[in-house]
């Protein structure tokens, strides 16, 4: 769905899910009124009245949704698990609230931009395919966004610096993924996610030895093994190997075969980093080995390997790469283009 929007010069602004929760909520202006939202069957209740919806827009103030204070407006919703919660925001001031929730705030003046224009142009890209009442979530399902509390000077030079800039493929904004650190080189959006796009390609990645992630570490009980498998309709008994089937052409791990007592099976990489979490197995870059306390994965790098490394653009702008040579690397043939709107 498309984006609220005035005509003329008024800015774009996309639509980010905040939280969807059972409840209740409080919605307001800090240091005023804060109006209290529950779910009740049928709708909602404000301050103890039935509601069919509720909103708020101030322009130029902010709101607060709970302890979280947000600028442009807030509308809640009855849904399926009761209460949603979307911002309407400017498209700037959610560039700048994401931002700094991404990266670190000492980082590089260039990736910061890149970092602005990669953000800015996710948003355009989902603005653009979203069937929900919503464009993006505020989460890492999304981006993650903090709001007006994310806010700060560095960030608010970035997004200044590269206003309205995203990067475009045939006039259209791209799917501008990212992920925190590639171990040495990125992932294709063909080999993690099966669709080809002609700007997210396997390239390779120099310098990210500054992330905490470059190299991990992580033991896994045969038992905790067991458990995350079940949920697939494995049920091989105890666990006596578990060993890599396939690897991507990045070296990723595409597939495992698991061996128990009785029977065998195998599994999608991506699907074991979903069951154990993103924490345990922080990329599907690893090697297995056997352990008194079970298996230890081995890896490198961190998040699903496409796009644009976070720690390998840092590395780029510490050499003195610019933000458009960083975006130009990670994200060959793409045009920075200017003003698009959701």
């Amino acid at each position: 769905m498309g984006a609220a929007g005035g005509a003329g010069g008024e800015e774009p602004s996309v639509r980010v899910l905040l939280r969807e929760t059972a409840g209740p909520i409080r919605v307001g202006v800090p240091g005023g009124h804060l109006t209290t939202l529950e779910a009740v069957p049928g709708g909602l209740r404000a301050d103890g009245r039935p509601v069919a919806g509720a909103s708020w827009s101030l322009d130029g103030a902010l709101l607060r949704v709970d302890q979280q204070r947000v600028r442009g407006g807030i509308e809640v919703l009855p849904g399926p698990a009761g209460l949603l919660v979307v911002n309407r925001v400017p498209l700037e001031h959610y560039v700048l609230g994401t931002l700094g929730r991404e990266v670190y705030p000492g980082w590089e003046a260039e990736t910061l931009k890149a970092q602005a224009v990669v953000t800015r142009t996710y948003a355009l890209y989902r603005a653009r395919r979203s069937q929900d009442p919503w464009h993006l979530e505020a989460t890492t399902r999304g981006q993650v966004y903090g709001g007006a509390d994310a806010e700060w000077e560095a960030g608010r030079k970035a997004v200044a610096a590269t206003r309205g800039e995203y990067l475009a493929w045939g006039g259209e904004p791209i799917l501008a993924a990212f992920h925190s650190a590639s171990g040495g080189r990125t992932a294709s959006s063909e080999e993690v996610w099966g669709q080809a796009f002609p700007y997210l390609v396997s390239v390779d990645v120099a310098d990210e030895q500054d992330s905490p992630d470059t190299y991990w570490r992580t033991p896994v009980s045969g038992t905790t093994l067991v458990r995350a498998l079940a949920p697939f309709g494995i049920q091989v008994g105890r666990l006596v190997a578990l060993r890599v089937a396939e690897r991507s052409p990045s070296g990723r791990v595409r597939s495992l075969r698991v061996q128990g007592r009785e029977g065998e099976a195998h599994i999608q990489a991506r699907a074991l980093r979903e069951a154990l979490g993103a924490e345990v197995i922080r990329s599907t870059l690893f090697e297995i080995r056997e352990a008194p306390e079970g298996w230890v994965f081995v890896g490198s790098g961190h998040g699903h390997g496409v796009g644009m490394s976070q720690w390998g653009a840092q590395a780029m702008a510490r050499g003195g790469a610019s933000y458009r040579e960083i975006l130009s690397a990670f994200y060959p043939g793409a045009r920075i283009l200017q003003g698009a709107r959701p």
